[in-house]
């Protein structure tokens, strides 16, 4: 998938996969739900998935629609739900 983490790969035994690539170095990989984080916001600005690129090393950070939001979430990515201050 194209540098995001779209339908996980699902093994018969073993973790969920996603697919991924770095803007950086372009490396394509596959990343554990462990791998990623996921932070919920208050609009689509600030709800994102990140990760550390496993060739490159740079901390890499896109943005999540629903649909994404739902597959990691369902796969059991760790989620941070980030409150407004307003």
């Amino acid at each position: 998938m194209s540098g995001l983490p779209g339908v996980p790969a699902q093994p018969k035994h073993g973790p969920v996969l996603f697919t991924a690539a770095c803007p950086d170095c372009r490396a394509r990989f596959e990343l554990s739900a462990g791998a990623l984080r996921l932070a919920i916001g208050a609009s689509r600005r600030t709800t994102f998935y990140s990760f550390t690129c496993p060739e490159c090393g740079v901390a890499v950070r896109k943005p999540a629609g629903e649909r994404i939001v739902e597959l990691l979430t369902g796969a059991g990515v760790r989620t941070l739900r980030l409150h407004s201050t307003v």
